[in-house]
């Protein structure tokens, strides 16, 4: 349902480390005009949430997100445009342009 990296777990680690937390690492899904797309946060479990733990990390997502988006990977990439990290998931990929709703389209 979840799979991590060990680029994506040693970069969160890291700043786990950092910003001195116990917290768990939430998987988030927003919706903008580019479609559905996951992104992480820090946060505590909730009573509507699935909690794993992966590669030393525990991860939570609320379950009807989980039960939209599994398969859901996580990892890290460094190219020599930036980095950062990339979630993937069964959720339709978000593409940019031509909603006419978002002036940035």
């Amino acid at each position: 349902m979840l799979t991590v990296t060990e680029k994506a777990s040693e970069v969160i680690k890291d700043f786990i480390r950092e910003k001195k937390t116990d917290s768990a690492v939430r998987i988030t899904l927003s919706m903008g005009c580019a479609g559905p797309a996951l992104g992480m946060a820090l946060d505590d479990p909730g009573s509507d949430d699935e909690v794993f733990e992966e590669k030393g990390i525990k991860f939570v997502i609320d379950k009807d997100i989980l039960n939209q988006a599994k398969p859901i990977s996580v990892d890290f990439l460094d190219t020599p445009h930036g980095s950062g990290f990339k979630l993937t998931s069964s959720l339709a990929p978000a593409t940019g342009g031509n909603c006419g709703s978002c002036c940035s389209c």
